[in-house]
């Protein structure tokens, strides 16, 4: 049997390693929240750019989209003009055939 004396100092120096054990632990637990703290403040970060860049590509598709926009209208334009004097050509060539058909036939109507 041990004697009070060397109880006590089994039960200090258990206690004593017990607070050792504690400290370690928590020296640990903070370190690892110091480490996530940090990442988190990156992820955060990233997240920043990732936002600006992102806001940058949406105003330069908006950019692009009004000028694919003018492009077409400008197109649709160009394309109504060409049309009208594809027609007026037609027109001019279908007028130019019933003057001379109507010349002929006048012609050979009053000397044939």
């Amino acid at each position: 049997m041990s004697s009070p004396s060397e109880t006590l100092a089994l039960v200090v120096t258990e206690e004593q390693g017990e607070a050792a054990a504690d400290s370690q632990l928590a020296s640990l637990v903070y370190d690892v929240s110091q480490q996530v703290q940090g990442a988190m403040e990156n992820m955060l970060k990233m997240t920043n750019e990732i936002d600006q860049s992102s806001s940058g590509i949406m105003e330069e598709i908006e950019k692009c989209k009004d000028s694919a926009t003018e492009k077409k209208k400008m197109l649709d334009e160009e394309k109504e003009r060409f049309q009208k004097a594809a027609y007026m050509a037609l027109d001019m060539l279908n007028n130019t055939r019933i003057s001379t058909y109507c010349n002929e036939v006048f012609h050979n109507s009053w000397y044939g």
